[in-house]
């Protein structure tokens, strides 16, 4: 085992055999962690939503932007979406967390040696991180619509399930589904940006400080290397997915015609232009940056807690 709380590949054995129960404990300690830090960031991601809302050239900022919301809606504006952001959440923090130690698992298994895996270990991290998110995001796309419609349109709905049947009766399935292909070039490029990064960050910091010298730093070593790491991979997934949940959150609004998911996505994109895209980038990737740091730290620690099996590490 190393201290980072992951399972080290070792000479008998390939891969640890992950029981039914053991993926039960990764979906509940990846919802928990997804639920918790999504939850309590509810208020900068309504401040980030409504500054890619605004028009092309507009000079709202984060904090003009927060204060109009608490002007205009009273402080409770700052929570709308709260209910389809934690329950949307707790099931694609689950999905995507216990699917990226499964994909990445079986990934291993199917490369047949400790050489190989070793060799290919990028292309297992990003295709661990983008078949999780494929999964986890077509669980979260009707809850994500809802959420985006309670924080853009004042009065849509006065919560979650009634957001939800207010969609389903004026639009059908279709309008749960609407932003599918948006989120997906949204949340894939964020998960490749969270897990692969984050990985990464964990190798560099393995091969320049010896596990001898990490063990000298105790549980607050652990916790501080898994903070640091996080924080740089929630910057890089911001930043690989900003221009996506810029245009999702324009095509939930509606105002961008009629058409495929791919014609609103390109006619949104032509409204936007290429600077509106990043409007609110670095709200988000302070946003993003506590959000994925938060997750990383939380997620290992209730792994921990609930006795569950470590992490797959690729040495």
């Amino acid at each position: 085992m190393t201290d980072k709380g992951k399972t080290v590949l070792g000479a008998s054995q390939l891969t640890p055999n992950f029981t039914l129960f053991n993926y039960g404990q990764f979906i509940a300690a990846g919802g928990l962690c997804a639920t918790l830090t999504h939850g309590a960031l509810t208020p900068i991601d309504v401040v980030k939503t409504r500054l890619q809302l605004e028009p092309s050239g507009s000079k709202e900022n984060m904090f003009s932007m927060a204060r109009n919301i608490v002007k205009s809606d009273g402080p409770g504006g700052l929570m709308a979406g709260f209910g389809p952001t934690a329950v949307g959440y707790l099931i694609q923090g689950g999905a995507k967390f216990c699917g990226y130690e499964f994909f990445k698992k079986q990934s291993i298994d199917a490369l047949g040696s400790h050489q190989k895996a070793s060799e290919y270990r990028q292309l297992v991290y990003l295709g661990s991180a983008s078949a999780a998110e494929v999964i986890a995001t077509t669980l979260l796309t009707p809850l994500e619509a809802a959420r985006i419609r309670l924080v853009s349109e004042r009065g849509y709905a006065r919560g979650l399930v009634s957001a939800l049947t207010r969609m389903g009766r004026e639009e059908g399935v279709a309008g749960f589904y609407a932003g599918y292909i948006p989120i997906l070039f949204k949340q894939v490029p964020y998960a490749i940006g969270q897990f692969y990064t984050n990985e990464m960050c964990h190798n560099f910091v393995n091969a320049t400080i010896s596990k001898k010298q990490q063990a000298q730093w105790g549980k607050m070593g652990e916790m501080s290397i898994q903070l640091g790491c996080g924080i740089v991979a929630g910057a890089a997934a911001a930043i690989l997915s900003h221009p996506a949940d810029t245009l999702l959150s324009k095509i939930n609004r509606g105002g961008v015609g009629e058409g495929s998911a791919l014609t609103k996505l390109f006619r949104a994109a032509g409204q936007t232009g290429f600077a509106g895209m990043w409007a609110g980038l670095g709200t988000r990737i302070m946003m993003t940056a506590i959000l994925v740091s938060g997750q990383f730290l939380i997620y290992d620690q209730v792994k921990q807690l609930i006795g569950a099996p470590k992490g797959i590490e690729i040495q």
